[in-house]
């Protein structure tokens, strides 16, 4: 079917078909760029690693997600001395290469990590998370894999490494290297060792990325006052909406059954306070917490007892449609998430959006 017969199937004229051919562009164009700027926008802040200057204040949106935690020290072959660091995350497939050595007869827990501990760490490439599990040889222990222990027998023994995090995907040499010493311990134990190809791996992690880096948002919340706000008064009203202080001293924390579910930006204690923004981290709060409704309850009531109004970024009142928007978002991202395998507020999350 040619051109001339398609537009006449449609009922097109010439101009009508030029003019929704150039909006097709136009919307992909915008959606490539979008997808782009927000892949950059969350490299940069991992790169600026927030050296305490205050975040800047955003309209209740989607946009990027947190990036403003410090970089830790990730347990790898070089931080062997510390056992329990590295053996309390459990191993997931979905985001993690897997590596598993068999062996002939049971080993015990001793030797391996003997082994692993008489590895040299100078050269090793390795900065991502990594985690090990032996699969008990007793038929009667209460778990089948469990964190090695050295009283303990074995007859598998699973490595793994994760394959992506805020930080982007795992890289050829990270994951080479992580592979090289998995065989090494293989040969040096005597045992088979089942191992996925490198390449399988780098491009399982650039997918992971990828669906990473859509669902990465953070959402906010601005409450602009008519009138500056006294640092005392404000600090008095959230911590009667339930806001504990953060270590800082500059933000503010909220949290439901222990576990913080958004916080403000960092306002500056020395200064009358004038708009506080609300920020929540979506993949790391699950859904049950109905997050976003609570972080917009609470910018309302501080609002009303402070004199203030909710705004965009321009500080034009955040009006009912924008709101509505932003739930029919969130319950997609929510949706994507779980589709992923890794719902919104998981461990699994937590690991991948670290």
């Amino acid at each position: 079917m040619d051109l001339e017969q398609i537009m006449t199937m449609l009922g097109l004229s010439d101009l009508q078909f030029a003019l929704a051919a150039i909006g097709l562009l136009i919307l992909l164009s915008v959606a490539i760029f979008n997808i782009v700027y927000a892949r950059k926008r969350r490299k940069e802040k991992l790169a600026a690693n927030f050296s305490g200057e205050e975040q800047v204040l955003r309209e209740p949106s989607f946009g990027p997600g947190f990036a403003d935690a410090q970089e830790r020290a990730e347990p790898s072959f070089g931080d062997m001395n510390d056992v329990s660091v590295a053996a309390r995350f459990s191993i997931d497939p979905r985001i993690d290469c897997v590596i598993t050595l068999r062996f002939d007869e049971a080993i015990s827990g001793a030797e391996i990590l003997e082994e692993i501990n008489a590895w040299e760490t100078e050269s090793s490439a390795i900065t991502s998370r990594w985690i090990f599990e032996g699969l008990n040889a007793d038929v009667d222990a209460a778990e089948d894999w469990e964190e090695l222990r050295s009283e303990g027998s074995y007859s598998e023994l699973q490595l793994a490494i994760q394959l992506a995090s805020r930080r982007g995907p795992i890289g050829v040499l990270e994951l080479s290297d992580f592979c090289s010493r998995a065989q090494a311990l293989a040969d040096t134990l005597g045992c088979q060792i089942d191992m996925p190809s490198v390449n399988t791996m780098l491009e399982s992690a650039k997918e992971l990325d990828a669906m990473a880096a859509e669902s990465d948002i953070q959402l906010s919340i601005n409450v602009l006052f008519d009138e500056p706000c006294p640092w005392a008064n404000f600090d008095a009203l959230m911590r009667q909406r339930g806001f504990k202080l953060s270590r800082n001293g500059r933000s503010y924390e909220f949290a439901s059954n222990e576990a913080i579910i958004f916080v403000s930006a960092e306002i500056d204690p020395n200064q009358p306070v004038r708009q506080v923004t609300l920020l929540l981290d979506v993949p790391l709060v699950g859904a049950q917490e109905r997050a976003f409704e609570r972080m917009l309850g609470e910018g309302v009531e501080i609002a009303q007892a402070a004199h203030g109004r909710l705004v965009d970024d321009n500080g034009i009142n955040l009006t009912e449609a924008a709101v509505i928007s932003i739930r029919q978002h969130l319950d997609g991202l929510y949706a994507n998430l779980e589709k992923s395998g890794v719902p919104a507020g998981s461990s699994t999350a937590s690991r991948l959006f670290s």
